[in-house]
């Protein structure tokens, strides 16, 4: 494959494996990886019977090569990041496609199908909006850089939309709900 095509397989075993590389089947995965109440191994299923077509085919013996396949492919092969988190797909949705709209010049949403890469490369351009301020302040936050006074208003006036907010196991909900009551 050039450089110049976007991926609809990987390969994994010796074999070309056909893969749903519509930008919705990558954020549902990425939803899956940040769920608490999974295992790392109900993650990793999660990846690869979403993202490969013939995921049934697979053999077991395939399911690491195919996963770090996915994963390269997910991460558009840059290798991640690393770091605090600075995007939460889920929580950032209704600031997120807005500003991909608007890079894109249509509603991404209602596109029948938009590939990961497609979507990625959009996600990259965003610009003047909501959304390129918190997520500015967001990674400068990560890496300890001081805020100016207009970030620091910015941060605290609109700190539901700025802070990642954890995702807690259905346990851990419980529990914060057990000490809210007893705190009244």
């Amino acid at each position: 494959m050039s450089a110049y095509e976007l991926p609809r397989a990987l390969e994994a075993g010796g074999r070309t494996w056909a893969i749903r590389s519509d930008f919705r089947e990558v954020l549902n995965i990425l939803d899956a990886f940040d769920d608490p109440e999974l295992t790392e191994a109900e993650k990793a299923y999660v990846c690869l019977h979403n993202l490969y077509v013939d995921f049934a085919e697979m053999e077991p013996g395939v399911y690491a090569e195919a996963y770090r396949a996915a994963v390269t492919f997910i991460d558009h092969g840059l290798g991640g990041q690393g770091g605090p988190r600075t995007v939460d797909w889920e929580q950032d949705a209704p600031l997120l496609f807005p500003a991909v709209n608007r890079a894109a010049g249509y509603e991404v949403r209602d596109a029948e199908f938009l590939h990961w890469w497609t979507f990625l490369g959009l996600f990259m351009e965003i610009r003047e909006s909501v959304y390129a301020t918190v997520l500015a302040l967001r990674q400068k936050k990560a890496r300890g850089e001081k805020l100016e006074p207009w970030e620091r208003d910015f941060w605290r006036r609109n700190s539901g939309i700025c802070r990642i907010r954890p995702r807690l196991s259905a346990a851990e909900e419980a529990e914060k709900e057990r000490l809210e009551r007893l705190l009244g």
